[in-house]
Order: C-alpha cells, then sequence, then structure tokens
C-alpha cells in the first residue's frame, strides 16, 4: 500500500502521507479562503479532522455560506444539549437539528423550562465554549449504539427505526446506515475535552466544526411544547431554539430582524389595522379577512383573474368536497392521508364518505375530461382561485403562513410533451410578473427539486425527461437557479421560486410542478395528429402559494403601509374644525368619482388626534382641508411616505392619486 496520497482542489493537486485530514489537505493545496468550518470531500461534507481517501476532490466549506451556517448551528445545538442535560441530570434528549437561520434540540423533562433556565443554559453554553472540546466522529455497530444509549429512549428508539428499515432516517439521525455483511453501523458524534476525556456523545450523521470554542457567536431565543415526531399521540417533548452565526456582526443584526419582524408579524399588525381576525372559535390555522384586509385580498385576486384571462388559462368553480374515491383514484389518500380531513358520510351519498378538498388537481382533470380533446387544443390552461383544506399539525400553525384552510390561485395546464418546456417557462416569467407587480422584486432564489426517495415507482425516463424540462424552461428565462436534491413531490419534480421581503427575509411561495402521475391515474388523453390516443403531461402551477400567505408576507414587508393602489382606505380627509365640513365631502367625492377609496374624519377629536389617527391607521394620503383650502379649491397633503405639500389643486391632486393607482406603484420608499 502507497503511504501517500493525492488530493485535488479543481485543477491544483498536491501528495500528502496517508491519513491526512481534510483541513491538512485544503493548507497543502492552498484552498483555505477565510473562516471554514468542514470540507466538502468529493461532494460530501466532511470534519476538517477526518481522514480523506486517496484522489480526493477536496474544498473548504466557508462559516458564511448557508452550508457552513448549519454546519455551525448543529454543532451548537449540540453544545446546547450537553447544558441542558449537565444541568438536568434527569433529561431525555431527542432530536436537534439546524434549521433556517438557527437550531433546536427537543428533551424530556419534568417541566417546560423557563426563561431563568435559558439564562442559565446559555451561561453554560458559554463554559463550554471556552473549555474547547472536540467534536470526535466514531463509527459504533448496531448492538453497541444501544447499549450506549439504553437511558436514552429517543435515541434507541431511532436506532431499532433506522436499523430495521422502517425509516431510511430521521432529522438529527444518525447516517443512513451502512449495512456490511449484515451489520448496521451508525455515526456517534463525542464532545470530547483537552484532557481525553468524553463530556457528552449523541447519534448524528455530522459533520461538525473542529472544537466547541470555533462557535463565535450564538443566543438561545425561546422553548416551545413539540411532539416527539411530530405525532400527536407521542409524548409532548420541550423544545429550545436558537441562533447560531459565523460572527458578533452577523449575530446582532439577525437579532435586530427578530425583533423588526416581530412589530411586523401579520397577527399583529392584522389586529391593529383591522385587516383579519384570528377568533378562538374557528380553531388554530383558520381566519376571517376584515373590511379592510378584504379589500386588500379583493385587489390580489383582482389582478391574478385579469392576468389569468390576458394569458389564455380558462377559469372554472369547483367544490369544496367530493366522495373519497376521488381522493383514492388521484392517491392522495395513501400518500397524503394524515394531511386531509376525516371522511364525512351524508345521508343521501349512498354510503359513500365525503373528504374536503387538500387540493384542486382532481377537480380539474374533471373539467379537462369533460369532452374529448384535440391536440390542436392544446395547452389547456384551467384557472381557479380554489379553496383547500389541510390539516396541519398544531405545532406547526402560523397564523395565515400556514393555515388549514386557504385559497390557491391554482392552475392545471395540460400540454404535449414538446411543450412542456415553454409552459413552465412561462410560469416562471409569470411569477416574476407578480412578484414586481406586488413590490417583492425579482425571485430571490429559485431551486429545481428532484425525485425524491418516496415517489411513484417506474417511470425513470419521464422522471429524467421532466427534470431535464424544468433545466431548460429556468434557463430559458435567464434566472439562476440551484437543484435540490430528492426534494421533489412524489409524483414529479418542481420548481420552488422564493422572494426576498423588506427586511431580508426569504419565502418560499410560488411552485411549478410537473406530473406524469395523475393523467395516468385518471387515464386522461387527447387525440393527436394521428388519430390515436396519447397522454397529456400536467404542470400545477400557484403563484401566491395561498392568497393568505402571500398577504401575510405582503403584510409584513410593508409593515402594513401598502402602497397606495392596495390599500383600504386610500385616502382620509380631515377638516380642521366643523364648518369645513361641506368642502371634505366635496373632496371626497371628487376622489369617489376616481374610485379612490376614501373615508372623511368627521369625528370629535383635535386636528392633531386626526393626523395621528390617520398616521396609525397608515393611509397613505391625509388631506386637510380649512378655510383658506375651501376658498382655493385645494388641499394640503400630509402623506404617509414623503414630504408635506400644501396649497395643492383638488384636480391635479386627483390626476396624481388616479395615476398612481393605475400604474399600481410599488416603488415608493418602504417602511
Amino acid at each position: 500500500m502507497s503511504s501517500t496520497i493525492s488530493v485535488r482542489h479543481g485543477d491544483a493537486s498536491a501528495d500528502l502521507e496517508s491519513g491526512a485530514t481534510a483541513i491538512q489537505a485544503l493548507k497543502a493545496l492552498e484552498a483555505v479562503r477565510g473562516q471554514i468550518v468542514a470540507a466538502r470531500v468529493d461532494g460530501q461534507e466532511w470534519d476538517l479532522d477526518r481522514e480523506v481517501p486517496d484522489g480526493a476532490q477536496v474544498e473548504g466549506i466557508a462559516a458564511d455560506s448557508d452550508e457552513g451556517r448549519a454546519i455551525l448551528r448543529h454543532s451548537t445545538a449540540h453544545v446546547m444539549a450537553q447544558a441542558v442535560t449537565d444541568l438536568f441530570p434527569n433529561a431525555k434528549w431527542a432530536i436537534g437539528p439546524p434549521i433556517e437561520d438557527g437550531f433546536y434540540y427537543d428533551f424530556d423533562v419534568e417541566r417546560p423550562f423557563t426563561a431563568e433556565d435559558l439564562d442559565k443554559i446559555e451561561a453554560r453554553m458559554v463554559e463550554l465554549l471556552r473549555e474547547k472540546q472536540r467534536f470526535v466522529r466514531e463509527e459504533v455497530a448496531r448492538d453497541d449504539a444501544l447499549t450506549e444509549f439504553a437511558d436514552q429512549p429517543y435515541k434507541t428508539q431511532i436506532i431499532e427505526l433506522v436499523g430495521d428499515g422502517t425509516i431510511a432516517s430521521a432529522v438529527d439521525a444518525p447516517d443512513a446506515p451502512e449495512v456490511t455483511d449484515g451489520n448496521v453501523t451508525f455515526t456517534v458524534y463525542r464532545n470530547v475535552r483537552p484532557d481525553q476525556t468524553v463530556a457528552w456523545s449523541d447519534l448524528c450523521r455530522g459533520p461538525h466544526v473542529p472544537s466547541t470554542d470555533r462557535i463565535p457567536a450564538f443566543k438561545l431565543l425561546r422553548s416551545a411544547g413539540a411532539y416527539w415526531r411530530g405525532q400527536e399521540d407521542q409524548p409532548m417533548l420541550q423544545r429550545i431554539y436558537g441562533t447560531a452565526w459565523e460572527s458578533k456582526k452577523a449575530l446582532t443584526k439577525h437579532l435586530e430582524m427578530i425583533e423588526e419582524a416581530k412589530k411586523r408579524d401579520h397577527r399583529k399588525l392584522g389586529r391593529d389595522l383591522e385587516l383579519v381576525h384570528f377568533p378562538d372559535e374557528l380553531g388554530p390555522g383558520l381566519s376571517i379577512f376584515l373590511p379592510n384586509g378584504a379589500i386588500v385580498r379583493k385587489q390580489m385576486e383582482d389582478w391574478i383573474r385579469d392576468e389569468t384571462l390576458r394569458r389564455g388559462y380558462q377559469p372554472v368553480y369547483t367544490p369544496h368536497i367530493a366522495k373519497e374515491d376521488l381522493w383514492r383514484i388521484s392517491g392522495h389518500l395513501e400518500n397524503y392521508g394524515e394531511l386531509m380531513y376525516p371522511g364525512m358520510e351524508l345521508e343521501d351519498g349512498g354510503g359513500a364518505a365525503y373528504r374536503l378538498k387538500p387540493m384542486n388537481c382532481p377537480f380539474h382533470i374533471l373539467a379537462f375530461t369533460s369532452r374529448t380533446r384535440s391536440y390542436r387544443e392544446l395547452p389547456v390552461r384551467i384557472s381557479e382561485l380554489g379553496t383547500v383544506y389541510r390539516y396541519e399539525r398544531s405545532g406547526v400553525v402560523n397564523g395565515m403562513l400556514r393555515a388549514r384552510g386557504f385559497t390557491q390561485d391554482d392552475s392545471h395546464i395540460f400540454c404535449r410533451p414538446d411543450q412542456v418546456v415553454d409552459e413552465v417557462a412561462d410560469c416562471v416569467e409569470f411569477a416574476r410578473d407578480l412578484y414586481r407587480a406586488f413590490g417583492l422584486g425579482d425571485p430571490s432564489r429559485v431551486a429545481i427539486s428532484t425525485r425524491p426517495a418516496k415517489s411513484i415507482a417506474g417511470h425513470d425516463d419521464k422522471w429524467e425527461a421532466a427534470e431535464a424540462a424544468l433545466i431548460e424552461a429556468v434557463q430559458k428565462t435567464g434566472l439562476e437557479y440551484e437543484i435540490d436534491p430528492g426534494e421533489g413531490a412524489f409524483y414529479g419534480p418542481k420548481i420552488d421560486i422564493h422572494a426576498r421581503d423588506a427586511i431580508g427575509r426569504e419565502w418560499q411561495l410560488t411552485t411549478v410542478q410537473v406530473d406524469f402521475n395523475l393523467p395516468e391515474r385518471f387515464d386522461v388523453t387527447y387525440v393527436g395528429d394521428d388519430g390515436a390516443k396519447h397522454r397529456p403531461y400536467m404542470v400545477h402551477r400557484a403563484l401566491f402559494g395561498s392568497i393568505e400567505r402571500f398577504f401575510s408576507v405582503m403584510v409584513e414587508s410593508f409593515n402594513g403601509a401598502f402602497p397606495t393602489w392596495l390599500a383600504p382606505v386610500q385616502a382620509v380627509v380631515i377638516p380642521v374644525a366643523d364648518e369645513f365640513d361641506g368642502y371634505a365631502d366635496e373632496v371626497a367625492a371628487a376622489l369617489r368619482a376616481n374610485d379612490v377609496r376614501v373615508e372623511v374624519d368627521v369625528a370629535d377629536d383635535t386636528l392633531g388626534a386626526k393626523i395621528r389617527r390617520g398616521q396609525t391607521s397608515k393611509v397613505p394620503y391625509a388631506l386637510i382641508v380649512g378655510a383658506s383650502e375651501r376658498e382655493a379649491r385645494t388641499v394640503a397633503i400630509r402623506p404617509y411616505r414623503g414630504d408635506q405639500r400644501k396649497d395643492v389643486p383638488l384636480d391635479e391632486f386627483v390626476t396624481e392619486i388616479d395615476a398612481e393607482i393605475r400604474e399600481r406603484r410599488t416603488d415608493l420608499d418602504l417602511p
């Protein structure tokens, strides 16, 4: 056996002694750039102190990259779990993965964690960071892992579930099992003190930062209850959330964003601005649009209806329920049943159970198959603002952002194979136009999700063709894209399109999916130019994603101060005294004649109180009128944004606001 190995970084190469680690390889290749937390070896994430194989391609993972932050946060989660078990020796620990912008870890403890507990845990974590404990990876046989974690029921359950093939892996569970001669091997990471004693161990697929002192900045945020494995029939655990970043500056910026996000929470603003209502009587995940919110929603719906008609879509209306057999044919009962509401038997249903619809797809298929279709008709684009119902677990429901009842701007395009690329590209362009129209700018991220482990069997050629079509379609738009391996739907690959709001948060909104499963399940066909029946492709697309979710993102991005064309009240006229109420009504009438949504504030309040009310309500324009304004037929303008103006002719202001509304301007200074 050779005593040396060769490693590569791009076109560069270097020879090292056998047993060299990833960090040694990177140094030899002069490939250490800035702060790195781990390596990528032949495309796989790798601990820096782990040996690299001969001929490996090696690159560093920067601390400020998405992958680097996830590793940093995962490592911090382990430190937090060690701190919890130090302070609460009877605690049983479950899972602790990195998540977007942070991490969490679940614990089985005697009582919920308090704010004081979090302070103590955080202080203990600081001590552990100073100890410079190393993260050491070790491979452990299944039986040995069961012995080691015998007093940790959640870990032994993971070992048993993965080991017997019930699940391939779990969130923050071991690596997918490596089977050699029938033996299943798990990876364990140990926190090792400088004196070489093991301080704490956990099942984990890794990688981690080399040592605890390589975690620059972190903060524990809150605690909450969470069911084990997300199932309500399982024990309720206590989850601690935290965040970690590559620098104290980055952490401070993130914490400031969190505070700003709290002020902008759509539930808070929805209450303060009388946009939406979440009464307890409805239950979690269900809401009521109040008149102000309903006006904003109407603008959204009018825009999407007009645009879909202009782009050749055909509208339909479909029921909210259907016989259970429909969902059996579609595969939803088999693959989506846990998110569907229970069946209900109706007196005149002949014993058939009915289900609330979780999706609109089967109904649109029935609309397409209502008569024979010719290849000359394709593509057929069917659209609907369809309300759906999904039994999301209470732990994940989040106002309108993750709801149980919501309306999708749902469309399904039935097309020939040669039309798929153009149709998908048009959907992506449509999404880009929508984001711009509603003030979110160009998409911030476009991700193509490929075939998942759990997918419909067979159809390898169709999966490959559909994935290639999605890539070609996005390339046609000129947008940059990423590949999310294995994140597609069970019936086909998809494109997820994200937008960034005014305070920098990224939201996944639009989804475009290619489906060759449902056309087969429902035997959907069209007559080709050869007179034979052919199977169409089916493209699912929802641009808003859901009206409720997009509405919530807008509320938070605009901080409730909508651009004029979207605002529930676009102008408020404020007379400085009762004697000017008549002229105030004239101003309002001139605006209403141009379809401006206007109110007159004739409340028995001071002028200052009325102006403050307009500002608090975030009305785009407050128009002050008194003696001089009545005499000259002018208005004094106090906009929510921008500079105040006096002596503006009424006709001139009417023309200005009319143009602003008709052009749907959103290029305003954001709050």
